[in-house]
């Protein structure tokens, strides 16, 4: 694979994207009684998720127990879905628009997320130990959060699942990396080139000045 084309960036906007999903599929996940996820390309997932799916739903249909005094009636699919889902039937397809159901989708898919970016107070930590371990000693040497997800966001393959939209501007979102060791190859040598420069150019942080902490943060990042 290209270099390019690894680092590229997926950027999925529940406020324009609509989800694509084969309606005899779905169909046969609702009548299975099991519960279902359906991702973000429109595949129908079963339990147990693997930790690259990113889901718009994710349930379990009940069919009510039949009355023969009351037959059942056929629901619809967006019944079934929730209310908060805009379905269209297309011949085989089932077009759906999940962005209203975006709280729930957060909450479906931040345990699988590479860090949650969907706070007013941004990003506070990486999911991946190894990620949060760089991420926890670069702010020794003022290398926050934001630095670092915008370097992972230029330069790091991933899908960002997100709600943005430009009047008035309104953005939140998951991260989902999916090279974890290239990501934390990008990390760790930029945050070490921006120490190196710091020792070099601050007189704050010049060896002899660091603090405990801040020599143990040069040390992980074999500046010292």
């Amino acid at each position: 694979m290209a270099e390019n084309e690894r680092q590229k960036m997926k950027k999925f906007n529940l406020f324009k994207e609509i989800i694509i999903v084969n309606k005899a599929s779905l169909l046969q996940a609702i009548n299975a009684s099991k519960t279902f996820g359906i991702d973000i390309s429109g595949l129908i997932k079963y339990e147990p998720f693997k930790a690259c799916d990113i889901l718009i739903y994710q349930g379990k249909h009940i069919p009510h127990a039949i009355n023969s005094l009351m037959p059942s009636e056929k629901l619809s699919l967006e019944t079934i879905l929730g209310k908060n889902y805009q379905v269209v039937e297309d011949e085989e397809r089932v077009l759906i628009k999940a962005f209203a159901h975006w709280q729930e989708i957060i909450k479906l898919n931040t345990p699988r997320a590479s860090y949650d970016d969907t706070t007013a107070d941004g990003v506070s930590e990486f999911s991946n130990k190894e990620l949060e371990e760089i991420g926890w000693h670069a702010t020794e040497f003022n290398v926050n959060y934001r630095t670092l997800v915008e370097l992972l966001e230029e330069k790091c393959a991933g899908t960002l699942l997100c709600i943005e939209q430009d009047e008035p501007y309104q953005f939140s979102g998951l991260r989902f990396l999916s090279d974890i060791p290239h990501a934390k190859e990008v990390l760790f040598l930029s945050t070490q080139n921006e120490i190196k420069r710091l020792m070099a150019e601050d007189e704050d942080f010049k060896e002899e000045n660091l603090t405990d902490d801040e020599r143990e943060a040069a040390e992980f990042f074999k500046v010292l």
